[in-house]
């Protein structure tokens, strides 16, 4: 389980396809602190670390991700996204632990779907950025309401059909990769569990 807070801003160093497709991110974790087997969110998503290490550009995890993360996620490349390539930035949350600070929401790290970045404007020192989510997800989504999106803990200003709208303070910017965000970036969305719950109960009410 994760909180949405993010961490680390890890660089995708190499991919390749080993049946299911490897990946090595690039980190500041220290490498002696990740088991292998340990869950790792990366752009949300949670992923097992298969091994570890360091070079001389650092410490780097790799992970194996399966065909079914490949088709509900941004990780593939499709249409106008390119996927995971060698510099790409990944926002990064280690598992959260008993006993650690609960500074987001609960998140699992298993993405929902994903959502398209529609339009963004400054607001003051803040921007707010507008997302069309797939009609089968959008139920889900509730204004003051949490979603994860890349991995990071978003409140939801408003609602409009399948779009919705979050506000990026900036501290946010800065601490993850949300300051190079643009209109018509695929971003990883995982719903609030809760909704979820919610739902699957009212389909058997």
């Amino acid at each position: 389980m994760f909180t949405g807070i993010v961490t680390d801003i890890g660089e995708v160093r190499a991919v390749e396809r080993r049946g299911d497709l490897r990946a090595r991110i690039g980190t500041a974790y220290d490498p002696a602190t990740i088991d292998i087997g340990a869950s790792i969110a990366c752009d949300g998503v949670c992923l097992t670390v298969i091994d570890r290490g360091r070079d001389a550009r650092g410490g780097w995890f790799e992970v194996q991700v399966s065909a079914e993360t490949l088709a509900k996620t941004n990780i593939a490349p499709s249409g106008a996204n390119p996927g995971w390539v060698p510099g790409r930035r990944v926002n990064l949350e280690r598992a959260l632990r008993v006993g650690d600070e609960l500074g987001g929401h609960i998140v699992s790290g298993h993405v929902d779907g994903t959502a398209l970045v529609v339009a963004l404007r400054d607001e003051g020192e803040s921007a707010r950025v507008r997302f069309r989510a797939p009609e089968t997800l959008a139920g889900f989504i509730a204004p003051k309401g949490s979603v994860a999106l890349n991995g990071t803990s978003l409140t939801v200003n408003e609602v409009e059909g399948a779009e919705f709208g979050v506000n990026l303070i900036p501290h946010t910017r800065a601490a993850t990769t949300w300051g190079a965000v643009r209109a018509g970036d695929l971003v990883n969305l995982e719903v609030d569990t809760l909704a979820r719950y919610v739902a699957r109960l009212r389909e058997w009410g």
